[in-house]
């Protein structure tokens, strides 16, 4: 036997070998490693010193790839360690959403009692939480649709655009006072359970009046747009993190205005599109803050 034949032998035991280590592992793909257990979504809660009603949430990050918050405005990605801002007084339940290896979660939630509003950030909109008919009634209608066939709807505190397509659309407004150079942000939630294509959802903060059934298009600030990329499927979250409208002030995504003079200035939302989703767009908790 010559020194090749050897060295080939060799080299097919050692092979051998090997292969029998492997196939004496585990083969129950549930103990693979690649799905992780045992999820911990464990996170403190502390005020932030020196600001009003902020607060400091912190995940433990063993283990996690991921975290999603809701602080009430609907699940959204975020950083493991988030800084929030409650300005009203009342009781939040914040969960905390750890992702982990294989998709995994896990869930847990704190609920944080904020005793005090902060009076320097009351919210200017007036039943933006439309939890009543003096709530609706804040709002007038743009009256876009002259056949009534895009219409908004009010239920159990949520406000929803329906549209039949074919562009049809239709806005809902109020006039809010403002002052000259201060900066304001505005929020709100929003959802739907199926996507849209060719379709709009827009939010404007402009200085002139609204005109029964004239297109309102001073100032947008925020919005969706299945033309730039969003809304195109199921969607929830606050419109600031969903939203992909670029602010006509910034030509970026942002949700902060503030005008040049002091007076009244007029908060439009308006939808519609030409294949609109059958669900409805929902809106709740509109917010316009001082920052």
């Amino acid at each position: 036997m010559n020194l090749s034949i050897i060295l080939k032998r060799g080299a097919y035991l050692m092979l051998a070998i090997a292969l029998g280590s492997l196939t004496s592992c585990d083969d129950d793909p549930a103990n693979n490693g690649l799905t992780a257990t045992n999820v911990d979504a464990s996170f403190t809660v502390t005020p932030v010193a020196g600001k009003v009603n902020t607060y400091l949430l912190t995940a433990q990050e063993n283990g996690v790839i991921s975290s999603k918050w809701n602080i009430g405005y609907g699940a959204y990605m975020g950083k493991m360690t988030e800084e929030i801002v409650l300005p009203d007084a009342g009781t939040y339940t914040v969960t905390h959403t750890a992702i982990a290896a294989g998709g995994a979660t896990a869930n847990v939630s704190h609920d944080i009692v904020v005793a005090t509003s902060d009076p320097s950030k009351p919210n200017l909109v007036k039943g933006g939480f439309f939890n009543d008919a003096a709530d609706i009634a804040q709002w007038s209608s743009a009256k876009l649709s002259t056949t009534g066939a895009a219409f908004w709807s009010f239920s159990n505190g949520t406000a929803t655009i329906h549209s039949p397509g074919g562009w049809a659309q239709e806005g809902i407004y109020q006039a809010i006072d403002v002052v000259k150079d201060k900066e304001y942000t505005i929020d709100m939630l929003v959802s739907c359970p199926s996507g849209s294509d060719e379709t709009w959802f827009e939010v404007y903060a402009g200085k002139s009046a609204p005109k029964d059934g004239v297109e309102y298009k001073d100032n947008k600030v925020m919005g969706l747009s299945t033309w730039d990329g969003c809304a195109k499927a199921a969607f929830t979250g606050r419109l600031s993190s969903v939203g992909c409208v670029k602010n006509d002030a910034t030509a970026s995504v942002s949700n902060v205005v503030k005008f040049d003079t002091t007076g009244k200035i007029y908060l439009v939302i308006r939808s519609g599109g030409n294949t609109f989703t059958k669900d409805g767009i929902t809106v709740s908790r509109i917010e316009m803050r001082g920052k």
